[in-house]
């Protein structure tokens, strides 16, 4: 008699989409060609003293005390970065890589459920291909979502996407990103498919990719632009209120935002016809909003789809083993808690 298969306890997958972390550089929207014009951005400090605004505890709001504390100023020292003065364009620019063998464990000490879980990604690729997943990705990077707060308020936003083949660029695709719409990736236009079926071919293992991605975004002279921001957890009394991240001095998104941004594809969830795509999690968490959209209890989770169709052989609709898909590329450690 065969014995019950169960979850390894150890059982780990790494991403198959790696993005380097994006730099910034300022430049004038007619230079596009010429990359020589483009300068680094830098990160500089400013000393600013601010007001008391924050919500008050009922004993704070005697305004004899109110009017002491507003005569404290509210000093603090930010990083800040902008466009130089004779510049009305920020360019950022990042590689992505993508790899092939989606749902091969880095880690597994169950050969049984290594067995199975290749067996069921082997059916999913062959049913389905990565076709669907790709070209959500490659609608991410179309549309510019990697910008994140650059993207806010542009004039124009132009993303040039190009393949790297020992080291030249090639194959290169060209979108206007401010014409594509953040909430709709199911519908892709034909060069956003021509970029996704380049991407399918990488995570099925049938070409090296990877790709350089390239934004110009027309903002204005001297405007204020957005790099990552560092989470201090020990900065101490003199340490800055803001700290920008920076590569080599230079300003620049962590690639873990670019990463979350490429993998904005799951409307798969309740919800998504009212709030748009979400990052790919097994939870469904969105930090900045305090809420995960795919609660255990509804069982859309990614460990109880996942654990339904290896252990329990029900497979779940195809739009959720979208989404399981989307996590095992994503990447992390899912092995049973026990």
């Amino acid at each position: 008699m065969s014995e019950k298969l169960t979850t390894a306890s150890v059982l780990a997958f790494e991403r198959k989409l790696d993005p380097s972390d994006a730099v910034f550089y300022a430049g004038c929207w007619d230079d596009h060609a010429n990359a020589s014009l483009w300068t680094p951005i830098k990160i500089r400090e400013k000393s600013v003293r601010g007001t008391i605004s924050n919500r008050l505890k009922t004993k704070d709001q005697d305004p004899a005390k109110l009017d002491a504390a507003i005569e404290n100023p509210n000093l603090q020292t930010v990083d800040f970065t902008t466009l130089p003065t004779d510049a009305d364009t920020l360019k950022i620019q990042f590689t992505l890589r993508v790899l092939a063998g989606t749902g091969i464990p880095s880690a597994c000490n169950s050969a049984a459920y290594r067995t199975r879980l290749q067996s069921v990604v082997n059916d999913y690729v062959t049913q389905q291909g990565f076709t669907e997943l790709a070209n959500r990705y490659a609608a991410n990077l179309a549309n510019g979502r990697f910008l994140w707060r650059n993207r806010i308020g542009a004039e124009s936003v132009q993303v040039e996407v190009a393949r790297l083949q020992n080291g030249e660029p090639t194959q290169p695709f060209t979108f206007d990103a401010l014409s594509l719409n953040l909430r709709i990736l199911d519908k892709p236009d034909p060069q956003v498919k021509a970029l996704g079926g380049l991407i399918a071919d990488g995570l099925a293992g049938n070409a090296h990719v990877l790709l350089q991605v390239t934004a110009y975004v027309r903002l204005g002279h001297g405007q204020e632009v957005f790099p990552s921001q560092e989470l201090i957890l020990n900065k101490g009394k003199d340490g800055k209120s803001r700290t920008l991240y920076d590569v080599q001095d230079v300003a620049a998104i962590h690639s873990q935002k670019i990463g979350n941004a490429v993998r904005t594809i799951d409307t798969w969830y309740e919800e998504a016809q009212e709030l748009g795509p979400i990052a790919v999690e097994p939870y469904g968490s969105v930090t900045t909003q305090g809420k995960a959209y795919r609660q255990p209890k509804q069982k859309q989770d990614f460990y109880t789809l996942l654990d339904d169709w290896l252990l329990r052989d029900k497979t779940p609709p195809v739009d959720q083993q979208h989404f399981v898909m989307a996590v095992l590329i994503r990447g992390g450690v899912f092995g049973d808690a026990s």
